[in-house]
C-alpha cells in the first residue's frame, strides 16, 4: 500500500542514544476510482494551476476544487472511493520511501563521483580536472559510461526506513534515518513490513 507524503525535515529523538529521524506529513488523499490491478486513481492538493482537464476530473469524481492533482498509487484490497485510510501506518514496521534527490546542477567529477584530483600545490595545473578520458590508437574513442562532468542529483532515489512512530491526529510519520530530497519535497511511501 502506498501513500503520498511531504518531507517536513529532520530531527533527533530525545532518547539515549539519540537517533536521527525524518518527519513526513501524509498528504490528504481522496480515492477517485479503484482499478482491477490493485491500483487506484487518487486526488490530492497541490500548488498546480487548475485547467479545464482538471476541472473535468473534479466534476466527474465529484470532489472539491482543492484536490487539483491526480496520481496513480497502489492500494489495499477492498479499498473504496473516498478518503484513503491511513490507520495501517500505525502498524507498519518498515517503509520504502521514493523521492527525487536534491538537484546539484552541472557538477565536476570531484563532486559528482569523488575523484581525488591532482596536487593542490602551486604550479600543478591539474587540480580538479578529470584527467585523460580516451584510449590510444585502438579503439581510439571514449568508451560509453565514462565518468565525466554533468547533471548531478534530481533523480528518483528509494531507501528503506524503519518506522519509529505515526501520529494519526496530525498525520506525521516519523522514520529512522534520512530520506532523499529537500524540505517540502513530495514523494511516495510504500509499506514493506
Amino acid at each position: 500500500m502506498e501513500f503520498i507524503v511531504e518531507k517536513i525535515g529532520m530531527s533527533r529523538t530525545v532518547s539515549v542514544p539519540s537517533v536521527p529521524v525524518t518527519l513526513l506529513k501524509v498528504v490528504e488523499t481522496k480515492v477517485c476510482e479503484v482499478r482491477e490491478d490493485g491500483k487506484a486513481l487518487v486526488a490530492y492538493h497541490s500548488g498546480k494551476k487548475i485547467n479545464k482537464s482538471i476541472e473535468g476530473q473534479q466534476k466527474k469524481f465529484d470532489i472539491s476544487k482543492e484536490f487539483n492533482r491526480f496520481d496513480t498509487i497502489e492500494v489495499a484490497e477492498g479499498t473504496a472511493a473516498g478518503d484513503l485510510d491511513t490507520a495501517v501506518l500505525a502498524e507498519a514496521k518498515v517503509v520504502k520511501s521514493s523521492f527525487n534527490s536534491k538537484g546539484r546542477g552541472f557538477s565536476g567529477v570531484v563532486k559528482r563521483y569523488g575523484f581525488a584530483g591532482g596536487p593542490e600545490s602551486h604550479g600543478s595545473r591539474f587540480h580538479r580536472a578529470p584527467g585523460s578520458i580516451g584510449m590510444c590508437e585502438w579503439p581510439g574513442r571514449v568508451q560509453p559510461g565514462q565518468k565525466m562532468p554533468g547533471q548531478y542529483g534530481n533523480k528518483k532515489a528509494s531507501v528503506k526506513n524503519e518506522v519509529i512512530s505515526y501520529d494519526a491526529e496530525n498525520g506525521v510519520l516519523i522514520l529512522k534515518g534520512a530520506v532523499p530530497g529537500h524540505k517540502g519535497a513530495r514523494g511516495m511511501v510504500r509499506i514493506v513490513k
